[in-house]
């Protein structure tokens, strides 16, 4: 990277978009760009089989904005049957045409860069053509990545059933420019911040294989057995049983209520409170209930709760830290009625042998759920209760180190929102020395 000198910008002018710095222009998108709709095709046209052509489409494209790096690859089974035009090289912008089934990835941006395979675009992504010597590809790809741009992209979409992408109207949208070597050095922070970003994400990503194959080893082999036996969910440790939930604890549905924006002093924990197993306490609302009503649906440290219906049926989280509140109806409190280590039954919840069991239990009916004599009848391993506890040692260290990556990935996506507000604008400005 370049050495880059901040500096905060004294000088504006007023635009029809507010204030910019004094020596950059306001252009509109169609005057510094030309629209190119990408290759119409047809399904028998395209195979997973590796050919000299990839195809990238919609599906490559992140909602807000960038190149999937998990999508399934597709390419061209004819080449030839390609023009050349519809050709991308390192340094071009693609834009999303369309929304997707829930929608609003319309107007998202593709940079291409270090593909690494001749690519054709799709008929449902649109190239900018621009000038590569007065338009800096990465800082265009940002400006239509920064939220408000999105924001813009999302209201200007049209149609029914499925919204596209208006170009004449998009083209009126106005773009501040500042000159070409402030926008490669724009482009160049923004980039070493995403690539910090990247490198944070294949981290979470290798961790993430880590617990699952720990979770493999572990509720199938234990920790030192030497003799097996084998039982209706495989083969497992002669020593630990195969029991219903419902032989090992009660459950319990959470309270009807509304959640409250004041501060009641009692938090409400919903079904959408849960990510990726964990919660946000900080965006958790409160509610209002009796003290009788506390007391009944009341969390402790120790809780493992059930999500029962929705998309988010059968996940669990499980409650770590002392907090005062409720859990609410579309969530099931799992209640032990024998000694049990509760988060080793929360680590047994994101095993395939739990959800091989939950996805057979909603087959075909989703929209009910789950009920507490679904999740009863369920089958659980147990470990002597010494072995539940090794083994939850061993998996919450993996969990934590999980946590801090995802909180480093938190900060970083904040700073790199942070820059994007302020060099975009021109409130912070950069040098090239």
């Amino acid at each position: 990277m370049n050495k880059i000198e901040f500096y905060k910008e004294t000088e504006f002018k007023e635009t029809p978009i507010g204030k910019i710095p004094r020596d950059w222009e306001a252009n509109k998108l169609g005057s510094i760009c030309k629209f190119k709709r990408g290759f119409s095709y047809r399904s028998d046209q395209i195979t997973n089989n590796q050919t000299p052509i990839r195809f990238i489409t919609i599906n490559d494209v992140e909602k807000e904005g960038g190149l999937k790096r998990s999508a399934e690859r597709i390419y061209i089974k004819e080449p030839s049957e390609v023009n050349p035009e519809f050709l991308v090289n390192n340094g071009d912008v693609l834009i999303a045409n369309t929304d997707m089934a829930k929608g609003l990835i319309i107007g998202a941006p593709i940079l291409i860069k270090n593909l690494g395979e001749k690519c054709a675009y799709s008929m449902d992504l649109t190239k900018l053509i621009f000038d590569k010597t007065k338009i800096d590809g990465d800082f265009l790809f940002y400006y239509l990545m920064h939220p408000q741009m999105r924001q813009k992209m999302k209201s200007s979409a049209q149609g029914t059933n499925v919204l596209h992408l208006n170009h004449e109207f998009i083209s009126e949208f106005l773009i501040p420019l500042p000159p070409v070597v402030e926008q490669r050095a724009v482009a160049e922070v923004l980039s070493t911040v995403d690539e910090a970003i990247q490198k944070n994400n294949e981290v979470i990503a290798k961790t993430e294989r880590l617990k699952k194959s720990l979770l493999q080893e572990l509720l199938t082999k234990g920790i030192g057995h030497k003799d097996f036996k084998h039982t209706e969910i495989g083969r497992i440790p002669t020593e630990w049983e195969v029991t219903k939930l419902a032989s090992v604890g009660d459950f319990r549905y959470g309270i009807t209520t509304s959640a409250v924006k004041e501060d009641t002093g009692i938090m409400l924990l919903r079904i959408t409170d849960i990510r990726n197993g964990g919660i946000k306490w900080s965006g958790v609302p409160y509610c209002k209930v009796t003290e009788s009503e506390f007391n009944k649906y009341k969390l402790e440290v120790g809780d493992v709760l059930f999500a029962r219906i929705g998309a988010t049926t059968g996940k669990t989280c499980y409650i770590d830290q002392p907090v005062r509140g409720v859990f609410g109806s579309y969530l099931i409190k799992f209640v032990p009625k024998i000694k049990i280590d509760t988060k080793f039954l929360y680590f047994y919840t994101q095993s395939w042998i739990y959800w091989n069991q939950v996805n057979r239990k909603k087959e075909g009916q989703l929209k009910k759920g789950l009920n507490t004599k679904m999740l009863g009848s369920l089958l659980i391993l147990l470990p002597p209760f010494e072995e539940q506890q090794k083994i939850t040692e061993i998996l919450s260290i993996v969990d934590k180190k999980l946590e801090l990556e995802r909180n480093v990935k938190a900060r970083l996506e904040r700073i790199k929102q942070g820059l994007m507000d302020l060099l975009l604008t021109g409130k912070i400005r950069v040098k090239v020395n």
